[in-house]
């Protein structure tokens, strides 16, 4: 497997752009974003667990319950959430995109993302939407990861080649996430793309599996969004033998599936609204693996933990903290803690106790920008990661006047 460059262009036959429309005020970012597929592709998503879903996942869940698509649009700016004709605007998205690309309107796949509860005005969007498709190129990966972006400071977008069959595919993805992002699918907006060939049931297979232990293991502030999905369509233009159950093809596109999608997560959690580090959990030797995630969840999503991590603070009391009420079965007389980083590792707590450590050492550990919170457990062979970030003044003022 090889890292490409090329986003969601990186596999054969997909085009995108990114274009300012006018929904967002400040003309300088951009607010509509497409990718399409130059032949119509088997398609999956997972969507947000919030019970207060946004218009465009309800449409976008109908019209590709068939298992296909070929094109996605999302508009940033405008969650389209808690209004009463959601559903017709975003509906009017996929009718307008659909006659402009002269394909069926029930093959577009359509996301919004900003503010929730205020009107989206369709006219803006319907007067870009000319431009957003004659602007269609191969090398606009960029563009439209720029037109997902909301309090996003970076951009966040990745490709790989890996063979199937004896043929080359490729796949590549652009995401969107800094705040209002806790684990329970999905938690924040991810395209993906690939020219692999594989069908719309073992695609829903390989992306439905993936998400426990990627996106269902990032947290920035443990408030769950309302809008958010991860969205994979496969044109199959790699040719290769139609995937269509398990075996050696479906293990090698899972495995290029989950470097996409550990990256994107990595991403986002280090972009988080006001972060200065990715913190990253592992847990080894957890009685099984679904007591391993309660640890690391638990832990990445502690904001006495986060707080620490921001203050450069070797407190590992507060992990020892998280572990004890986060549910799971754990001897605490077990644990081992300790803190790493590209500066080095420290031991912190044994069986359960502190040991001695260099307070001098472990601060120059904990500066760095990643930080490796690594959990070691003697009750079995459950293992598991999470992805998170410091919590910082920055991440309050954010959102003190995110609206307004």
């Amino acid at each position: 497997m090889n890292l490409i460059n090329g986003g969601v262009c990186a596999p054969k036959g997909f085009l995108a752009n990114g274009i300012h429309c006018g929904i967002r005020k400040n003309k300088t970012k951009k607010d509509l974003a497409l990718i399409y597929s130059e032949k119509r592709a088997t398609c999956a998503s997972v969507y947000t667990t919030n019970k207060v879903k946004g218009a465009p996942l309800t449409v976008t869940k109908n019209n590709i319950a068939d298992g296909y698509a070929q094109a996605v649009i999302c508009n940033s700016g405008n969650a389209n959430t808690c209004n009463a004709n959601g559903i017709e605007i975003a509906t009017e998205m996929c009718n307008l995109l659909g006659k402009e690309l002269n394909i069926s309107a029930k093959d577009v796949v359509v996301a919004s993302t900003g503010v929730i509860g205020q009107p989206l005005d369709i006219t803006p969007i319907a007067d870009g939407i000319p431009s957003l498709v004659s602007g269609l190129a191969y090398d606009k990966s960029q563009d439209a990861a720029e037109g997902i972006m909301t309090t996003d400071t970076r951009l966040k977008e990745i490709a790989v080649s890996f063979t199937v069959g004896g043929k080359e595919c490729r796949i590549g993805g652009i995401a969107k996430g800094s705040g209002m992002i806790h684990p329970n699918m999905a938690t924040m907006l991810v395209f993906i793309t690939t020219d692999c060939n594989i069908s719309a049931e073992m695609l829903q297979k390989a992306l439905s599996t993936d998400i426990q232990s990627t996106f269902n293991m990032v947290s920035v502030d443990g408030d769950t969004s309302t809008n958010d999905m991860v969205t994979i369509l496969a044109n199959g233009m790699a040719e290769n033998t139609e995937i269509t159950s398990e075996g050696e093809d479906f293990n090698r596109f899972m495995c290029a599936l989950n470097t996409i999608t550990v990256n994107l997560c990595r991403r986002i959690a280090g972009d988080g609204e006001g972060a200065t580090k990715l913190l990253e959990c592992t847990v080894d030797g957890a009685k099984d693996e679904k007591n391993a995630k309660i640890i690391a969840k638990s832990v990445i999503c502690s904001s006495l933990v986060k707080s620490a991590m921001f203050g450069s603070d070797a407190n590992w009391g507060r992990v020892l903290c998280a572990i004890g009420y986060s549910g799971a079965e754990v001897d605490v007389n077990k644990v081992f803690v300790s803190f790493v980083s590209n500066k080095g590792e420290i031991s912190v707590c044994e069986n359960g106790a502190g040991v001695d450590f260099s307070e001098e050492k472990a601060k120059e550990i904990l500066l760095e920008d990643e930080i490796t919170i690594k959990i070691t457990l003697g009750d079995g062979k459950g293992k598991s990661t999470a992805w998170g970030c410091d919590l910082t003044y920055d991440y309050v003022r954010i959102n003190g006047d995110y609206r307004t």
